[in-house]
């Protein structure tokens, strides 16, 4: 079953820098990526209609944006002061 699930939802090794935040945005938006791929074969093949098809990737990004703003992806927590420049 696992090898199955591998297939289907394949994860790449990340690169960046590793904090927890970071990781868990990650796997959520190589999900995110998938998911969008699996979309867009069904679209094509005729599967969902193009109206479809965006209301089901609109949603999935909103998803996305939420995730990212729950982690604090890109908020600085600390003001930085000017160190005269």
């Amino acid at each position: 079953m696992t090898e199955r699930s591998n297939f289907l939802y394949p994860r790449s090794r990340y690169h960046g820098e590793v904090k927890p935040e970071n990781l868990v945005f990650n796997a959520n938006l190589q999900e995110f990526a998938q998911r969008v791929s699996y979309i867009c074969c069904l679209e094509t093949g005729g599967k969902l209609t193009p109206e479809e098809s965006y209301k089901q990737v609109k949603a999935l990004w909103k998803q996305l944006k939420r995730t990212k703003k729950q982690l604090g992806i890109g908020q600085k927590p600390f003001h930085q002061q000017d160190e005269g420049f």
